[in-house]
């Protein structure tokens, strides 16, 4: 993780910040982590594509296939292993 330090901060910006963590029940730290986090999103809002994704995007362009769905096979009884 890294860590940022930020100089300069006016003291009432401090104060309001300490006020705010207070009611949310945070230190002033954690507070700023999720003004943080709402203010340039969460990691999960960050999409990373998967080969699936990258796959289907170099294909799109020539349109789909359908295929025939493929016929039931019935499940085998499961092996007896004792004899």
């Amino acid at each position: 993780m890294a860590t940022l330090t930020i100089r300069n901060v006016d003291p009432q910006v401090q104060k309001r910040l300490r006020v705010r963590a207070a009611h949310n029940g945070r230190s002033m730290e954690a507070e700023l982590r999720q003004i943080i986090i709402a203010a340039v999103g969460a990691e999960s809002d960050i999409h990373e594509p998967n080969l699936a994704d990258e796959i289907w995007s170099y294909f799109a362009p020539f349109g789909g296939i359908e295929l025939e769905s493929h016929p039931p096979i019935p499940v085998r009884p499961p092996p007896n292993f004792r004899r």
